[in-house]
């Protein structure tokens, strides 16, 4: 069976569902349904999630699965939060940058950090 599509191939735009059907009894509905946002995310943003849930969200197990860096989740995580219609925060992004650069550097301890990122 294929997977939904969220995005026309053709223009980008968004789609519609307009039919659904029962695979069980064969009952058909027919009318304008709404997709989930999830169904708007690219192939790569769905594989990120899945991997993000689970590793129970644990960066590191996160950049040791995917060979990736902690920045490298980090930009991944705040694109999925925009891509599903999220504002990310510029200040938030660079304060908390700032705090694990010290902390993976060793200038803060792990209680520090968290202190800092309350």
């Amino acid at each position: 069976m294929n997977k939904v599509i969220g995005e026309c191939p053709i223009c980008q735009g968004d789609l519609l569902v307009t039919r659904l059907s029962c695979k069980n009894c064969g009952t058909e509905l027919t009318g304008k349904f709404q997709l989930s946002k999830f169904n708007y995310l690219s192939k790569e943003h769905l594989y990120f999630i899945e991997v993000f849930i689970k590793n129970r969200g644990s960066i590191k197990q996160i950049e040791k699965e995917l060979g990736i860096s902690y920045p490298t989740v980090k930009k991944n995580l705040d694109e999925v939060i925009m891509s599903l219609g999220y504002k990310v925060s510029d200040e938030d992004k660079i304060k908390k940058a700032d705090v694990f650069t010290k902390l993976e550097k060793g200038e803060i301890t792990a209680l520090e950090a968290a202190k800092l990122l309350k």
